[in-house]
């Protein structure tokens, strides 16, 4: 019975993954339709006329490619971030692993500046 249940779910999680990948472009039109009976649906009609104007561009403009390739591209400049920061990071960690080994040279300095 486990088994079957388990199996069952299995499946159907699979189907709603199949049916959601049919197209990129059509997800993204589905998702700005939902946003605008949403802005109906509180008498936003600034934000509906935006995302009409929004949905019209996708019809004519959205290719999956296109999609795939502006979402690679925002996804490099995250990593990029990312990897700006680590290397910050590290610096950071190293110079105050420098000032720790080495306390004096705070010392001396501030005697010298009394002098």
């Amino acid at each position: 019975m486990k088994h079957q249940l388990l199996l069952g779910l299995a499946l159907f999680s699979l189907s709603g993954s199949l049916m959601a990948a049919d197209s990129l472009c059509q997800q993204k039109e589905q998702d700005i339709q939902h946003e605008i009976a949403m802005a109906k649906q509180h008498n936003n009609q600034r934000r509906v006329n935006g995302l009409e104007r929004a949905l019209t561009e996708v019809r004519a403009n959205c290719s999956d490619n296109k999609l795939k390739a502006s979402h690679q591209a925002r996804i490099k400049a995250q990593r990029e971030k990312v990897a700006e920061r680590e290397r910050e990071l590290k610096e950071e960690r190293q110079e105050a692993t420098t000032r720790k080994k080495s306390p004096n040279v705070n010392v001396n300095w501030k005697k010298h500046a009394r002098s």
